[in-house]
């Protein structure tokens, strides 16, 4: 791990990194491809606290998902408090915040979001959608995208990814639409559902009405305006770190083009990422080229 010269810290960002490369080879390739030699670190550790926080919620039975989930947060608490811990995901990530100056408060409301995401109640309207991105997509992503240097104020850079924030979720919650009616959860809102005039029976059974599809693209046209709009945080951080971040919204683009593409099927098949396409967007992130790219950020 460059830039971490303790031995101990080392062997924390190397299992950090071995973690997320299990679980999300994607990401840790564009990590390890796109990031400066001396974040690689820094953004590893806090891309395996969610990846490790999200695997510990979806382990095992439902029943006990809580129960397991209080046992970490109060670990990961008691850390934050010390400033120290003896699991070493915890310790990079302490060392990575610290090192990054990132506010101690973003941690605190995911792990309160998280925990009411375990008991997902679904979402009235669209305002109960923001509060769920707001309590805890937000400060999620923040636990990562928040380490990485800006060149404007604090509050600035994460009103910005406030936007990446929504247009992420718009996109997961469609790309994961027919697993989670499956598993009984209805991540789209049910304001939504009533002005398409769409029943929740019609999704779960996988219909392919004009309906159904009118109310994909109307909740895709969301996700692709907060993408578009949250293209300013490229010119919001340093040129060595834009190609991460031009990655990561193009990888989403890439999505919902999918999504679009299947229109009313995404009810009944999950979306996948297409491996050549992928292969394509990390070789132009890495170029600075893509439609995308935002003018120089001004503060």
């Amino acid at each position: 791990m460059s830039g971490v010269r303790s031995p101990r810290l080392r062997a924390d960002y190397t299992a950090a990194a071995r973690y997320l490369q299990r679980r999300e080879l994607a990401m840790w390739g564009v990590v390890r491809l796109l990031a400066p030699p001396q974040f690689q670190p820094h953004a590893l550790a806090g891309a395996t606290l969610l990846a490790f926080t999200d695997d510990i919620c979806d382990r095992g039975a439902a029943s006990g998902r809580v129960k397991r989930f209080d046992a970490w947060a109060g670990r990961v608490e008691s850390a934050l408090d010390s400033g120290t811990s003896n699991h070493p995901l915890l310790r990079a990530y302490l060392h990575s915040a610290r090192v990054c100056g990132l506010p101690r408060g973003w941690a605190d409301s995911y792990l309160a979001g998280t925990r009411i995401d375990l008991e997902f109640p679904g979402f009235a309207d669209e305002d109960a959608y923001q509060r769920y991105v707001g309590t805890l997509t937000w400060p999620g992503l923040m636990l990562s995208t928040g380490l990485t240097p800006h060149l404007v104020p604090d509050e600035h850079f994460a009103s910005s990814c406030r936007l990446v924030a929504d247009g992420l979720q718009r996109v997961d919650f469609l790309t994961d639409l027919a697993e989670d009616l499956r598993g009984g959860r209805l991540t789209l809102p049910m304001a939504d559902l009533d002005r398409h005039g769409v029943s929740r029976t019609e999704l779960e059974a996988g219909r392919s009405t004009p309906a159904v599809a009118a109310l994909v693209s109307d909740t895709a046209g969301r996700a692709r305006a907060s993408l578009i709009a949250a293209q300013r945080t490229v010119g919001e951080v340093p040129g060595p770190y834009r190609p991460v971040v031009r990655s990561l919204l193009g990888l989403y683009h890439h999505r919902l083009d999918k999504v679009m593409a299947l229109g009313a099927a995404v009810t009944r098949r999950p979306v996948r990422d297409d491996p050549l396409a992928c292969l394509g967007l990390l070789a132009r992130s890495r170029h600075g080229s893509g439609s995308y790219e935002p003018a120089p950020a001004r503060v």
